[in-house]
């Protein structure tokens, strides 16, 4: 596959300059079944079936309502519940991110701070975590309660090993865990900053309510060159070298508008505000929060929550190509794309009438 078919999904990536004044909107060819409290539709990934193409799956996130596997015209084949709380009064399972790495998809299990794993084939998708897998960042299941838990999540090949990079609710923690069959293992942590210097010498600190930190949940890695991207919904996109052992140095490659900007945390509200003028030291493109990133070919997908916009990097120089909004698309955590046989972009729609779903877009 070339970088120029990954273009193929919004041609109009390279059809005029990046300052053109007009938006243009995709129609999508799909779309699922809304689903209504408690499931809420979170994250995509897509299987590509190596036999048959056009039996492929596409899986979703349900937080409480488990995962979700759909056919390609967005039918529904399956849904998989979350665990039960284990003991009266302790949190039930909750589903945040999935991704896939040949026939495994792994989930965050936000609820009980662990990597579930599941088998999937043409007829949807079976659990078959390993019984003694521990929780992530959680030393008790005591502290897995609190839920500062599993969250973003991705997976791929890293020096030949099977790897998982999740991400920590509330905190700028990821963790990165090699994969080898129905079971993960925690070989590395990185911490993200919370505070940075201005180009005006000043610090910035970013706003959270209080005792939590700015998390980070869409990612995805490029296998071609061993980086994880990683968006910090309140900072940017990182980009990070990895290893399967370990992280190299975060990099800060786009900012979000408000980056820099003084925020304060309103008690009344439960929400950051305007806390002085923005000294516009933010990037131009995302509208915070940062969310779901996917990756084709050279072309990064990044999730623009705050304005339900779709920015396209080319990750070479992270040089924005275009921007693009999907109809009837709202505030949209997670995306997936696969090129060459199959060519389908997947993304979460967050805001229905009566729910949350996906959308598809086949090209």
């Amino acid at each position: 596959m070339s970088s120029s078919s990954a273009l193929a999904l919004v041609p109009l990536f390279l059809t005029g300059p990046v300052s053109a004044p007009a938006t243009p909107v995709i129609t999508p060819t799909a779309i699922t079944q809304t689903f209504e409290e408690p499931a809420d539709a979170d994250d995509p990934a897509i299987w590509v079936n190596p036999r048959n193409t056009e039996r492929s799956v596409v899986l979703g996130t349900l937080k409480e309502g488990g995962l979700a596997a759909f056919d390609l015209n967005g039918r529904t084949i399956g849904v998989y519940p979350a665990p039960l709380p284990p003991t009266p009064g302790t949190k039930p399972g909750r589903y945040n991110n999935v991704d896939v790495l040949g026939d495994r998809a792994f989930v965050s299990d936000r609820g009980r701070d662990r990597i579930r794993v599941f088998q999937v084939d043409e007829h949807g998708a079976k659990d078959v975590t390993n019984p003694a897998t521990k929780p992530v960042f959680s030393s008790t299941e005591q502290e897995v309660d609190k839920q500062h838990t599993v969250y973003g999540l991705a997976a791929g090949r890293v020096n030949g090993k099977d790897v998982v990079v999740t991400s920590r609710r509330s905190e700028a923690t990821i963790a990165l865990l090699q994969a080898t069959g129905d079971d993960t293992r925690k070989v590395s942590t990185l911490d993200l900053p919370s505070t940075f210097t201005l180009p005006n010498g000043k610090q910035w600190t970013v706003c959270t309510e209080p005792g939590e930190g700015p998390q980070v949940e869409g990612m995805v890695i490029d296998e071609r060159t061993n980086t994880l991207y990683a968006a910090q919904e309140d900072v940017g996109i990182w980009r990070i070298p990895l290893r399967a052992n370990g992280f190299g140095k975060p990099q800060l490659v786009d900012k979000v508008k408000t980056w820099g900007a003084p925020q304060r945390y309103n008690p009344d509200t439960e929400e950051c505000e305007a806390d002085g003028p923005d000294p516009g030291f933010g990037g131009k493109w995302l509208e915070a929060d940062a969310e779901g990133l996917t990756i084709a070919d050279g072309v990064l997908l990044a999730s623009s929550q705050g304005d339900s916009r779709f920015v396209a990097y080319r990750t070479a120089d992270m040089k924005p190509l275009k921007d693009f909004r999907i109809k009837d698309v709202e505030h949209s955590d997670g995306a997936d794309i696969v090129l060459g046989k199959l060519n389908l972009l997947v993304v979460h729609d967050g805001e229905r009438p009566n729910g949350t779903g996906f959308a598809f877009i086949r090209f």
